[in-house]
């Protein structure tokens, strides 16, 4: 989950030219009135407060919050949540004020982290905090999730509720990180049935895995209607990752995001997972260039971090085929079929009219006003950077130094949020 990630990707589209297809903002931190209108209090209190040098004081509470090998303690943690946080912040407010149709944020889509806990690298919940905030505007919200783990976070949160459904596309045995995700797990009280599961086996190829999402999210979009779709677009659910055991090629993977942008519905895209760290930047270069409808070359352009792409140097590595696709015709039409009968309890979309609101989004509905006036902030701003090329250039931003290849200087680009007209 490293920051290196973004600065990669942010290299590859630059050199690519689509930044000058976007308008690319740096958006503030979260505040932490942000940040509390979904976590507890005492959690983010320890967050900020914690640190390496003075951890050892506050080892009673790492077991209550959860921090420890996946969620480690590292210098300027409650910043680094901060920045990308309110990047998804800003990318809704984009939407809601209209003033574009997809917003992009490759640093967020942390959906493992829990109202008072961290979890599987995941510290604050941006896509949470996310669609909080398109709530005050957007009667109902999709969130999909094509990580390889599932998207245990953004369930939890909206588990009673039927203005938000919850997609997740993912590895499930009962044991595989985070250990839910089973098609029982259908949401509770007005979200009973809004809570959509699909446990997939080791190594699904691109035939399997596209066939089954595009099946699923025809039934799912004509059913629920959604005003907006949040969609996470997590890297290890590639072939080749560090952590994954799916043979999805960079083209699949893309071709999810091309079939949900085909809907025309007002869209955050956002990262989340991907371990192998030169094929997270292909796949999330290649989805800009998707969103923004540019066809790009195989052979990558001339840029600073070219020799991390050694040695085919191409866009679309080879990345399936290195394991055995366990998900015969037979599995993948019973997942389709259990999906399909789930959302025939629906019997089409909720009516907001009707909706009860669930205690941790109380608030949202009245602030609709607010929150597109809020949006109007910086829209100027976002038209004056595509003027100069798209981008808005913060001082050290592409650190070029040769000290800079160690994998260990990881700050450039990060949090930018991209917006695509």
């Amino acid at each position: 989950m490293k920051p290196h990630r973004l600065t990669l990707t942010n290299h590859l589209v630059i050199n690519y030219d689509l930044h000058r297809k976007l308008n690319m903002y740096q958006p503030r931190r979260a505040t932490e009135q942000e940040i509390l209108d979904f976590h507890a209090a005492d959690y983010i209190d320890f967050l900020k407060r914690v640190t390496p040098d003075n951890a050892q004081s506050f080892t009673k509470l790492f077991q209550r919050f959860n921090v420890g090998d996946d969620c480690p303690i590292f210098d300027g943690m409650y910043d680094f949540c901060a920045t990308y946080a309110g990047a998804t912040i800003e990318a809704s407010r984009k939407l809601i004020n209209e003033d574009t149709d997809i917003a992009v944020n490759w640093s967020g889509g942390l959906h493992h982290a829990k109202k008072s806990e961290a979890s599987g690298f995941c510290y604050v919940n941006d896509i949470v905090l996310g669609i909080l905030n398109l709530l005050r505007y957007f009667p109902r919200i999709l969130y999909i999730d094509i990580d390889i783990h599932h998207g245990d976070g953004v369930q939890e949160a909206f588990y009673t509720t039927d203005r938000v459904m919850t997609v997740s596309f993912h590895k499930y045995n009962g044991e595989f990180f985070p250990g839910t995700g089973d098609m029982k797990e259908i949401g509770s009280g007005l979200g009973k049935y809004f809570s959509v599961n699909v446990p997939l086996r080791d190594g699904i190829d691109d035939d399997s895995y596209i066939w089954l999402f595009k099946q699923v999210m025809q039934q799912v979009i004509d059913t629920f209607q959604p005003s907006a779709i949040v969609l996470q677009c997590g890297a290890d659910s590639l072939g080749c990752d560090r952590l994954g055991v799916f043979n999805l090629s960079i083209e699949a993977h893309g071709e999810c995001v091309r079939f949900i942008k085909s809907f025309r519905i007002p869209l955050l895209v956002l990262g989340g997972g991907g371990y192998t760290v030169r094929n997270v930047a292909r796949c999330w270069t290649y989805e800009t260039s998707i969103l923004v409808d540019t066809e790009l070359s195989n052979d990558l352009p001339p840029n600073a971090y070219i020799e991390f792409f050694a040695p085919d140097y191409q866009l679309h590595p080879h990345l399936s085929g290195k394991l055995e696709n366990q998900n015969d015709k037979r599995y993948l039409q019973q997942v389709k079929q259990a999906v399909f009968e789930q959302l025939r309890y629906l019997q089409g979309a909720p009516s907001i009219q009707m909706q009860e609101i669930p205690p941790d989004i109380l608030g949202y509905l009245e602030e609709g006003d607010e929150e597109r006036r809020h949006g109007q902030e910086d829209s100027q701003a976002g038209r004056d950077s595509k003027d100069m090329g798209g981008r808005v250039e913060k001082e050290g931003e592409w650190y070029d130094a040769e000290d800079d290849q160690d994998r260990e200087r990881e700050q450039d680009g990060f949090g930018d949020v991209n917006i695509a007209d």
